[in-house]
């Protein structure tokens, strides 16, 4: 089986060709906006290789990161979806696909009235080591022995702690199209733990990529074209969204699904995946007599840290998962149901989130609550409720 080095080598080296002259066969067709295209120069749209749209779950104002942004194109359509109060980070490993990015940004600056988008030289799995920064460093003292190399790893650790190329909770959403593939299986983890630390707690991961229905056996794995070419590297679709939940992730959904695969190569079908993933589950669980009720539709639901419930009962829950149940994805699917006298935080017990209780109406509504209240608004119309 392929090394990271080698794997590495091979992917880099075929995207180099590919900055040069449009490869089709590194891409499956996509739908983009029309209206972001316009301000985006010919070269950059023939040498885009993708597999899905991100860029068409963004909002204004945020800051969005692309991995593996190659010649720029999702970058670009971010900065106009994004606005002038957002901003975009492209990420990318191969200097030839960065140079047209470089080259063609203030060109779209211009069309667009204002400039939002930067492009960094770094490795998707190690998004704290800024490779410009380190080619910088070590040109006054290259690598040409044993000792010189363990320097330049000292220098490139100091790198990363000291000027990390994309800081912890640094940015409010992490892009990417149909990239993740082509990093090694075994690094393959912490690119997704990468993921999840330079995002902003709250924010999300919206991720493209290619996936396949079965496991790609290791005669295939070997092949180096097939692991620049998307297949080799691909998870399954089940495997892609373990992934997510592994680094730390929640309210992991598919966004968009390919019906028809993009490839089927010895009977295993690949196609394209679009996943959003949030980050923002650890913390404390405070106990503050909040309560939610599942509305359906199914008759029982778990969700990623355990609490089942069953459809139109009152359960009890922390004030973190309360909060995080009030934001997407989950909000359309509860009702919230706050105590009539609140529990102000830094008066609140902890709460045990090992287990999903029942929450008794009268603790939201108090122990004493005896009140009888008689609406002045009728329910019912003159001629009956119905």
């Amino acid at each position: 089986m392929h090394t990271s080095p080698e794997v590495e080598s091979t992917v880099r080296d075929r995207y180099a060709q590919g900055a040069g002259r449009a490869v089709p066969e590194l891409c499956c067709p996509v739908d983009y906006d029309p209206r972001y295209l316009e301000a985006i120069p010919s070269e950059v749209l023939e040498r885009d290789y993708g597999c899905g749209d991100p860029s068409a779950h963004l909002r204004p104002g945020e800051t969005v990161l692309d991995l593996g942004s190659g010649t720029g194109k999702i970058c670009f359509i971010a900065a106009q979806v994004v606005g002038p109060e957002g901003k975009v980070i492209g990420i990318d490993m191969t200097p030839e696909m960065l140079a047209v990015a470089r080259q063609n940004a203030p060109l779209v600056a211009e069309r667009i009235g204002y400039d939002n988008v930067e492009f960094r030289r770094g490795r998707i799995q190690d998004l704290a080591l800024d490779l410009d920064r380190l080619e910088a460093t070590l040109a006054d003292e290259p690598v040409d022995s044993a000792d010189g190399f363990l320097r330049a790893e000292a220098r490139a650790e100091t790198l990363r702690r000291e000027e990390p190329m994309v800081p912890t909770e640094g940015v409010d959403v992490v892009v990417s199209n149909c990239v993740l593939n082509l990093v090694d299986s075994q690094l393959k983890p912490r690119l997704f733990e990468e993921i999840h630390r330079v995002l902003k707690r709250g924010g999300r991961a919206v991720i493209s990529d290619i996936v396949a229905d079965e496991e790609v056996p290791e005669a295939l794995q070997n092949d180096p074209e097939l692991w620049s070419g998307c297949i080799s590297g691909a998870l399954t679709e089940a495997g892609f969204l373990r992934a997510f939940e592994a680094a730390g992730f929640y309210g992991i959904r598919i966004l968009e699904r390919q019906v028809e695969p993009w490839q089927t190569v010895e009977g295993i079908e690949f196609r394209s995946l679009t996943v959003e993933a949030f980050k923002g589950k650890e913390g404390a669980c405070w106990e503050r007599n909040q309560a939610v009720v599942y509305k359906g539709p199914f008759r029982r639901v778990l969700d990623d840290d355990g609490h089942e419930m069953e459809r139109g009962l009152r359960y009890a829950v922390c004030d973190k998962t309360y909060q995080i149940y009030r934001q997407s994805p989950y909000r359309e699917h509860f009702e919230f149901i706050e105590p009539r006298e609140a529990v102000a935080l830094a008066e609140a017990e902890p709460f045990d989130c090992s287990r999903t209780p029942l929450r008794h109406p009268h603790e939201t509504k108090g122990e004493g609550y005896s009140t009888t209240q008689v609406s002045e608004t009728p329910c019912c119309a003159s001629d009956g409720c119905g």
